[in-house]
């Protein structure tokens, strides 16, 4: 659950990322694209060692987020 400020009581976030694990590489992607539009891309969605996709970036709010499709286990 998440909620916003009042404008008067508006402070931008410090400390914190809003991380996203999503099972499937398609639908990671276009979470990405989504968030990423009138914001900023700090790491392209791509393949990683350790998922089949993972990306970072800003959304056009200020909210930082990662977006993470593990590997399957096994």
């Amino acid at each position: 659950m998440g909620g916003d400020a009042p404008p008067d009581h508006y402070q931008a976030p410090k400390g914190v990322t809003v991380t996203l694990g999503i099972d499937d590489p398609a639908e990671a992607e276009r979470v990405f694209q989504a968030l990423s539009e009138n914001g900023t891309v700090t790491m392209p969605i791509a393949e990683t060692f350790w998922a089949r996709r993972f990306g970072m970036l800003v959304d056009q709010f200020g909210i930082p987020w990662m977006v993470n499709c593990e590997r399957p286990h096994g």
